[in-house]
Order: structure tokens, then sequence, then C-alpha cells
């Protein structure tokens, strides 16, 4: 089902709740870098992230959990945040959108990946840009997609250390959708699977198989539909905060979004064409199932007749009584009669093609 969450009628606006299940003390950890050096720490409180800001590097700061609201209202007041945006950090149903306030973005994304045990996860993550830093908000401890942004930012490859804060935003939000292929991938094999059983034989398994990738599908569109609108919006910003070089960057992950919605909508109308061809084959078959019944049933007509009118047991001694109830052939000569009759329709039915 589609996540609903809203807060009791009356509540004030930018009221700050806590996730529901969120562990209450949340994990921070900085990257900080620049193009000679890149330093990684943790941190227990805000506190003691503050001192180590440099204005001169680039901060990635992210922070994992949901739980705990002083450390919200602590980074709103250091960064001057709007408390608006961090009540949309907590809505964890939040449509993925951009927003452009005085001094950062706010943008929120939705992060897809499999689990250790295999099942599609949804998470959402929230990221502020700034001048000099990058602050991601993610749901859970120890799950996302970012594992290769920070491997190039150790390594020092590519352009991640030479680049502003506006491409750490880049290749983070390129982290996440770079990500869906894959998932998509595993979605087109599920599909052609279906595919298959349902050309060889429907069942409700199948079915329940292709319910379940439609409704993924329903998820997944959900998730990248918004994406375009938020590379649309950084690729025409005029603010500043998004350079040139970067807005780039930028136009070529807008095409991988696309290039996914064409995928995803693609799929939906593969699953709408396989939901008719399986009420196709089902009806196939079962018309298959009642020409067979009714090829026997007609089959056992006129034996049927045979067996009544011989079964009817007429006096032996009376001239027109049949003559094969005292005759010593009666019995087979009944059952050759039953044979041909049942030989003679069965070739009959094979030269109509009926059968």
């Amino acid at each position: 089902m589609i996540r609903i969450n809203y807060k009791p009628a009356g509540t004030p606006p930018a009221t700050l709740l806590p996730r529901e299940g969120s562990k209450k003390r949340a994990e921070i950890n900085l990257i900080q870098y620049d193009a000679e050096s890149i330093l990684e720490s943790d941190f227990d409180s805000f506190e003691e992230l503050v001192p180590k800001l440099d204005p001169g590097k680039v901060n990635w700061i992210n922070i994992d959990g949901l739980g705990d609201i002083d450390l919200l209202r602590k980074l709103s007041d250091h960064f001057h945040i709007h408390p608006l945006a961090l009540e949309d950090v907590l809505n964890t149903a939040q449509r993925p959108k951009v927003e452009h306030f005085t001094s950062h973005f706010f943008i929120v994304s939705e992060m897809i990946y499999f689990d250790e045990a295999g099942q599609l996860a949804f998470e959402q993550v929230s990221l502020f840009l700034g001048d000099y830093f990058v602050i991601t908000i993610q749901e859970e401890c120890g799950h996302d997609v970012f594992e290769h942004v920070r491997a190039r930012l150790r390594a020092g490859r590519g352009y991640a250390r030479k680049m502003k804060a506006d491409y750490l935003a880049y290749a983070l939000l390129d982290a996440t959708v770079d990500q869906i292929f894959p998932v998509l991938e595993s979605v087109g094999d599920s599909i052609e699977s279906v595919e298959e059983e349902l050309l060889d034989k429907p069942t409700r398994a199948s079915l329940k198989k292709l319910y379940e990738a439609k409704r993924l599908l329903l998820h997944l569109r959900r998730a990248a539909w918004p994406h375009r609108e938020i590379f649309n919006s950084l690729i025409r910003d005029d603010t500043g905060l998004i350079g040139r070089e970067t807005q780039v960057f930028l136009r070529d992950c807008y095409d991988h979004i696309t290039q996914i919605i064409d995928i995803i909508e693609s799929y939906r109308d593969l699953t709408a064409g396989l939901m008719d061809l399986y009420l196709s084959s089902l009806g196939f078959r079962t018309n298959e199932i009642m020409r067979v019944l009714t090829v026997v049933t007609v089959l056992f007509i006129p034996l049927t007749f045979f067996a009544g009118v011989y079964g009817m047991n007429f006096h032996t001694e009376f001239p027109w009584n049949m003559p094969e109830l005292s005759w010593p052939f009666g019995y087979a000569f009944f059952w050759s009669v039953c044979l041909c009759t049942v030989a003679g329709m069965l070739i009959f039915f094979k030269r109509k093609k009926w059968l």
C-alpha cells in the first residue's frame, strides 16, 4: 500500500515530530575534503561537529536516523534551515522535490536498493546544498547507495575532489538514479518469467507475480517521475549555487532519469498486455476443456440411447420383440454397433476439424 503520513488536525505548521520506530540517537558522519586532502570522522553530538567545519573545504555531513529532534533543530539554527524543510525531512512519504531558500537548496530524493534479505527497499533521503556544505539525512542507519561516491572521494578519482559542493550534490543524486537501473533489470527479468509462464500454463501464482510487478512499477514511477522536475530545476538555476560545469553533469543525469521513465512506462504497458494475455489464455484454456467435455458428452449420447433400448427387457416369446435378446451373439452385436458408432463420430469430427 502507498504510505500516507499525516499529523492530527490542528497541528501548527513546522511542528517536528520524530518518526515512529527511529532510534533516539542519530549517527553523524563528516567527510571534509579539497583537492589535496580528505578527512572522515564520526561524531556523537552536533557540538563536536561544529568546530570541525571548514568553509574553505567541501563538508559532507551525513545523518542517519530521524529520531533526534534536538539535533535537527541545532542543524537548522547553524545552517539557517527553514523549519518547514525540517518538517518535510521527517515526513518520509514526501514526494521528491527541490526548493530554493535564501542560502541553500533543499532536495528530497528517494533511494531504491536491495537490502541484505534481497527485498526491495524505498528510503527517503533529504539533501541540503549550500555554498560549502552538503547535508544528507537518511531514514535508516547503514543502508544507502552512496558508497561508490565515498570511494571516489577517498581515492581522489575523477572530478569529485576538484569540484565544489554542487558537484557532490550531483554525485549523490546521480547515485540514487543509477541504482534504479539494476532494480529495473530485476523487474524486467521477473516480467519475462511471468510471460513465459502465461504462454505455457497460466496459473494463479503467475497472476500474483504479475500484480506484484505492476505494484512495484507503480512505486518506481512515483519515485522516478518527480526527479525529472528536480534536475530540470537545478539545470536552470541562476542563483550561483549550481555552477555551469555541474549543470553539464546534471543534464546527463536528466537523460538517465528520462531513460528510466521510458523503461518504466514500457514495462507498465507490457504488464497490461500480459494481463490481457492471461485472460485470453484462461479463456482459451477454458474453451479447450469445454470442447473436450462436449465431445465426450456427444459420444456417449448414442451409447446411452442403445443401452436404454436394449435395457428395456422385452418378453422374448412374442414375435414383435427384439430378436437380439435371444440371439447368442446379441451381446457382441451390441458392442460392435456401439464401437462403430463412436468410430464414425470421431472420423466425422476429425474431418470437420473439431478435434
